[in-house]
């Protein structure tokens, strides 16, 4: 799609290869400033694999939502020391504020499958990895 300051049009979006996020979770960007000119929002599917994890992050400048296609089980930890803990299953919504550290744990033995948007347009967001924080959730 061409670029353009400004869109004239609407637009259908095949989307854009899939990559492993900095954080560990798979990302499959449908809506982005890459795939469609997209200048505030960021929409595509976010995978956690079996028994996978994300890394402990927060994002620094924007919201985060997913909704709970498929999976199991995922466990969500938030806050400074990752002391929040709630289950989330397939028809769940989770939200998770800018600045706010957090996990997500797929406990399950199938991928856990989300639709999930941010108010930030780039595949590539930005993220504060929390390295010290790891070890707080098992």
């Amino acid at each position: 799609m061409a670029q353009s300051n400004e869109l004239k049009f609407g637009c259908v979006v095949q989307g854009a290869a899939s990559y492993t996020s900095k954080q560990g979770s798979v990302y499959a960007p449908g809506i982005s400033a890459e795939t469609a000119g997209s200048k505030a929002v960021f929409l595509g599917i976010v995978t956690i694999p079996p028994d996978g994890r994300t890394k402990a992050h927060f994002h620094e400048y924007h919201e985060s939502a997913f909704y709970f296609m498929s999976g199991e089980e995922v466990e969500l930890c938030t806050g400074a020391q990752l002391e929040h803990r709630e289950k989330a299953r397939p028809g769940d919504y989770l939200f998770i504020p800018a600045k706010v550290p957090h996990v997500a744990v797929n406990r399950g033995k199938s991928p856990a499958v989300f639709v999930g948007v941010r108010n930030e347009p780039t595949a590539q967001e930005s993220v504060v990895m929390l390295p010290e924080l790891d070890a707080l959730v098992p």
